[in-house]
């Protein structure tokens, strides 16, 4: 998709299908719907004024009304979408405004349309600008793309037309408008790693495309295999590995700056798990709903994509990111429960269970991380069922030893619209990881509290370092079709990852 933002009268702009948004500006609770545009375009509200007052259009979020051949304006049609109520309005809605638009255009063969910057004083112009852009990308992305019967309904072109004058608006704008770009593409990048097959995306293949991504975007890029695991000494990596045919694939990827950045700027490491199939290993999973453990590697893509837009957007911190991929397989050489390996780091780990591999994957990539430099570490994972238990399917989890990172991450969300709630992360917790026979187990001893005895064991990995870990199993695949968003891999944490490393820039 191309996307552009000019600065013209929309009334003014020829196309098959011109999008302006509406808001309800009915305050009290039983008072009926108020629909009212977002723009000065006195054009615009009059094609739309009989339609408003008919009462039919609530403007409530993803609503949307379709008039054709509107007077007044050199659009072919005219789309209104609902935004919910004005006293409520923020760019997140704004973004799925965008992405209701182009959802709206796909399945009718439309290939081109425009949106008309909402004007409102609560929306910032810069981000409001980088909202469009995000929002229009990732609403293009679907997921039949093996389908013999596949029909291409990619929207071609988005223009996004606003009427402002001021020069420094302009500029601002426009640099919004390139960020939401590179982040919608980004976020894009890791949806289709995501939404591969485990038979072609494999460690092997995934290295491959992270490659290629780095050397287009100009990073530095290490793909290594079983010799540099052993060497390196990962043996909780190394022990996932063991049962599959298939090689592993040690990533690391490397964004230097290009002006040094100070001194006492953080290096900040991205760690991601990216198991590209997991069975649970002899310990398997129950065979419904396996075939999606092929988004088992969502942690992954999310760095690969955040490490993709970081090359672009170019902030002045170094960043060092660390991705274990292998497939975790039932074979007779496969690590078994009873097992006793030895971590990177030195640490000996019992294992209950093998479907809980990700976080040993994780364990040896953090050790690493820190061997490479990083100072701060944030890694991402589709951990464990029970986020989703404790979460839903809305919030995705954070945990973290340290608090000022914390409040580092979470001033970002803002900006990139994603949610994460904070879960405990104690030192009271690390009881029901202790193993009789070695130092930690890979599961705690019951069944609650997974998602923080999952954490508590990577934190046995980072030391006094400060850390986040985002627990995104809840969050990385979307069951449902949205009005601004296609079902499948969601690509969550690329926005708010990139936007939490831009915020240590010196």
């Amino acid at each position: 998709m191309t996307t552009k933002l000019l600065f013209q009268d929309p009334a003014a702009f020829a196309s098959p299908l011109l999008t302006v948004f509406a808001v309800d500006t009915a305050t009290g609770k039983d008072e009926p719907a108020a629909p009212a545009l977002l723009t000065a375009s006195e054009a615009l509200a009059k094609a739309a004024a009989p339609w408003l007052a008919s009462g039919e259009f609530k403007a409530t979020l993803g609503e949307t009304l379709l008039l054709h051949s509107p007077s007044g304006l050199k659009a072919e049609r005219l789309l209104i979408v609902g935004l919910g109520k004005a006293k409520a309005l923020s760019v997140h809605e704004v973004r799925k405004g965008a992405g209701v638009a182009v959802r709206f255009a796909k399945p009718r063969g439309l290939r081109e349309l425009s949106i008309v910057f909402p004007e409102d004083k609560a929306l910032p112009g810069s981000l409001t600008a980088r909202t469009l852009a995000e929002g229009a990308l990732v609403a293009d992305f679907d997921i039949d793309i093996y389908r013999s019967d596949r029909k291409d309904q990619s929207v071609d072109m988005v223009t996004v037309l606003h009427v402002e004058t001021n020069e420094r608006s302009l500029a601002e704008m426009q640099t919004g408008f390139a960020e939401g770009i590179i982040l919608g593409e980004s976020q894009n990048f890791a949806r289709t790693l995501v939404n591969e097959p485990g038979n072609i995306l494999t460690p092997t293949e995934l290295g491959k495309r992270t490659a290629a991504m780095c050397a287009e975007f100009g990073l530095q890029c290490e793909v290594h295999s079983i010799d540099k695991i052993l060497e390196l000494k990962m043996g909780a990596f190394a022990a996932v590995t063991q049962g599959s045919v298939e090689p592993p694939a040690l990533i690391v990827m490397r964004y230097e700056p290009a002006t040094p950045p100070a001194a006492d700027t953080p290096v900040i490491g991205l760690v991601g798990k990216g198991i590209t199939f997991d069975t649970g290993g002899i310990s398997i999973k129950p065979a419904e709903n396996m075939d999606k453990m092929k988004y088992d590697m969502a942690g992954a893509a999310a760095m690969i994509g955040a490490m993709r837009a970081i090359a672009q957007l170019m902030p002045n911190v170094r960043v060092v990111s660390v991705v274990c991929s292998c497939e975790n397989m039932p074979d007779g050489k496969a690590f078994k429960p009873g097992d006793v390996i030895t971590a990177m780091s030195g640490k000996t780990i019992e294992i209950l269970n093998t479907d809980a591999e990700g976080r040993l994957v994780l364990a040896d990539g953090l050790h690493y991380a820190q061997q490479l430099g990083a100072t701060r570490l944030i890694n991402a994972a589709t951990l464990t069922g029970a986020i989703g238990v404790a979460l839903g399917l809305l919030n995705a989890g954070l945990f973290s030893n340290d608090d000022a990172t914390v409040e580092q991450f979470t001033n970002a969300l803002p900006i990139s619209g994603e949610k994460f709630w904070r879960m405990p992360c104690t030192d009271d917790y690390r009881e029901q990881i202790r193993s009789q026979i070695a130092d930690i187990m890979n599961t705690g001893g019951s069944r609650y509290g997974g998602a923080t005895t999952a954490a508590m064991f990577l934190k046995e990995f980072v030391g006094e370092t400060p850390w986040i870990h985002l627990d995104i199993a809840g969050t990385a695949w979307i069951d449902e079709v949205k009005p601004w968003q296609s079902k499948g891999p969601s690509g969550v944490a690329v926005r708010s990852i990139t936007e939490w490393v831009r915020s240590y820039a010196s």
